[in-house]
């Protein structure tokens, strides 16, 4: 997807304040489930597809419903979203919000699948 340019310099000048995780690392990881994995895509992106494990929060309202989802403010807190675009404004604004420990996929659901991880689908929806 082309994106426009003052989209790529946002996300740009909010990525040098966020930590960004790779998809092994985020993988490594998911046997312990000590963290929260948050897929912020659009409902209709869920549908196609996502990371085991994972939990839909939109990026529409994901600041309006993480304190419901995610009470702790020091939890670690890892985002996606296709590419690692969405999930960098997402973790800047969570971080606003005074969350501690929030983190980005670095190429999102993308780079997941592209270094061969496994990905879920929802009842009904097409593989």
């Amino acid at each position: 997807m082309k994106h426009a340019p003052g989209f790529l310099r946002l996300v740009e000048e909010k990525r040098r304040h966020v930590c960004e995780v790779s998809a092994a690392e985020v993988h490594a990881r998911l046997p312990a489930r000590d963290f929260y994995l948050i897929d912020v895509r659009e409902d209709h992106e869920w549908q196609t597809g996502h990371i085991p494990s994972a939990r839909h929060l939109g990026k529409g309202i994901l600041e309006r419903d993480i304190e419901q989802t995610v009470p702790d403010r020091d939890a670690e807190i890892v985002l996606y979203c296709g590419g690692g675009y969405r999930s960098v404004l997402a973790a800047d604004a969570l971080q606003q919000m005074g969350y501690t420990r929030v983190r980005s996929l670095a190429g999102g659901l993308r780079g997941w699948i592209e270094a061969g991880l496994p990905v879920e689908f929802p009842p009904g929806a097409n593989a």
